[in-house]
C-alpha cells in the first residue's frame, strides 16, 4: 500500500464518482442519430444522475460542432436551462483550448449562469498531445495558464485532467512510451497553483495493470509527501471494464477516493482502449468491499439499463473518442 494510506478509510470512506457518460458517449453521436441523442434525454439522464445523489457529471465538451455535433451552440444552451443550476453536484464542461473557454462563458456555463465547472485536459505523453490536441505539450500548457487565469478572476471553478498519464501506445510503431512519477507529480504541483481544486490522472489506453497503476500512483504521492491526496481523481480506459475496476481498487489502496465512469462502460479512446470503467459496476464492487459511495447500486443499475435501452441500443458506436 502506498506511505500516505493509512487503511483507516473502509467502512465510512468518502469516495467520489464522477459520471463522464453524457460527455464522453455524447461526443461521439454521429449526425444522423441526434434526433435520438436529444437535448430532452439528456436533460432527463442529467437530473436523474443528480437526484441518485452523484457528486459529479461531465456533461459537454466545447468543442467544434464538426467534431462532436451532439455539442452545437444551441444544444448546449437549451440542455443548460433544462438541468439549471445545481448546488448538489458539479457539473463538468471540459474545454481544449482558449476558444473552447470564450464559447464556455458565451453560453452562460459560467458562474454568472449554470455554475459549470470547466475541465482544462493535456496529455503527460508529447506524442499523445501532439495527436489529440494539435500541440507540443508547452504551448498546451501556456495556453491554459491564461485560461486558469481568467477563470479564477471570474470565479468560474477549474478542475483539469492529465491524459496518458499511465503510458501511451503509438498506434503506428506499438511503442509504448511511460513518463516518470516526478514528472507527473510536477504536473500536479503546476496545475493546483493554477488554481485547479481536482486534478484526475487517465489510463488512455488501459496500458497499465493493478501493479503498474499502484506503483505509479503511489511514487507520484510521495514525490508530493501526500499533498492534495483528496483532490486527485484516476480515470481509467480498458477493453475490459473489469480490469479498470481492478485498477480502480488498486488505486484506492494508494489513498485515491475519486473516479471517473460512465454507464455501461461507454466511452474510450480513438487511439487504443474503446470503453471506461461501468459505473454501475464500480458502485457494486466498492459496496460490496464495505466502501460507502454515497449511492444505492440497484439505482445506479436501474438507470443503466435505461440508458442502455434508449440510447445504446439504437446508436452503436464501434470507437468512441477520449478528449
Amino acid at each position: 500500500m502506498g506511505l500516505f494510506f493509512d487503511g483507516s478509510m473502509g467502512e465510512n470512506a468518502n469516495i467520489i464518482i464522477t459520471d463522464v457518460t453524457l460527455r464522453e458517449y455524447g461526443q461521439n453521436i454521429p449526425s444522423p442519430f441526434l434526433h435520438v441523442f436529444s437535448p430532452q434525454i439528456r436533460i432527463e439522464i442529467a437530473q436523474r444522475l443528480i437526484c441518485l445523489g452523484f457528486k459529479g457529471i461531465e456533461v459537454f465538451s466545447c468543442v467544434h460542432p464538426r467534431v462532436a455535433p451532439a455539442m452545437s451552440e444551441e444544444a448546449i444552451k437549451k440542455i443548460g436551462r433544462g438541468i439549471g443550476r445545481v448546488e448538489t453536484c458539479d457539473i463538468i464542461t471540459l474545454v481544449p483550448n482558449k476558444v473552447g473557454y470564450d464559447n464556455f462563458l458565451a453560453y452562460g456555463l459560467g458562474p454568472n449562469g449554470y455554475n459549470h465547472s470547466v475541465g482544462i485536459f493535456f496529455s503527460a505523453v508529447e506524442a499523445h498531445n501532439l495527436l489529440n490536441l494539435g500541440s507540443p505539450i508547452q504551448e498546451t500548457l501556456n495556453e491554459f495558464k491564461a485560461v486558469a487565469k481568467d477563470a479564477t478572476s471570474r470565479g468560474v471553478k477549474l478542475v483539469a485532467y492529465i491524459s496518458a498519464a499511465f503510458g501511451f501506445r503509438e498506434p503506428e510503431t506499438g511503442n509504448l512510451l511511460r513518463v516518470e512519477a516526478k514528472q507527473i507529480a510536477g504536473y500536479l504541483d503546476l496545475l493546483f497553483d493554477l488554481g485547479a481544486t481536482v486534478v484526475t490522472l487517465s489510463d488512455l489506453q488501459g496500458v497499465a495493470d493493478q501493479e503498474y497503476t499502484r506503483k505509479l500512483l503511489e511514487d507520484t504521492l510521495n514525490f508530493r509527501k501526500g499533498k492534495d491526496i483528496e483532490k486527485i481523481g484516476y480515470h481509467p480506459h480498458h477493453v475490459s471494464g473489469q480490469r479498470a475496476i481492478e485498477n480502480s481498487l488498486a488505486a484506492y489502496e494508494t489513498g485515491i477516493t475519486r473516479f471517473d465512469a460512465s454507464l455501461g462502460g461507454t466511452g474510450g479512446c480513438v487511439t487504443g482502449a474503446p470503453g471506461n470503467q461501468p459505473t454501475e459496476a464500480l458502485v457494486r464492487s466498492f459496496e460490496e468491499k464495505g466502501i460507502h459511495t454515497g449511492l444505492k447500486r440497484e439505482d445506479v443499475s436501474a438507470l443503466a439499463e435505461f440508458v442502455e435501452k434508449e440510447l445504446y441500443r439504437k446508436i452503436v458506436l464501434p470507437v468512441r473518442k477520449s478528449l
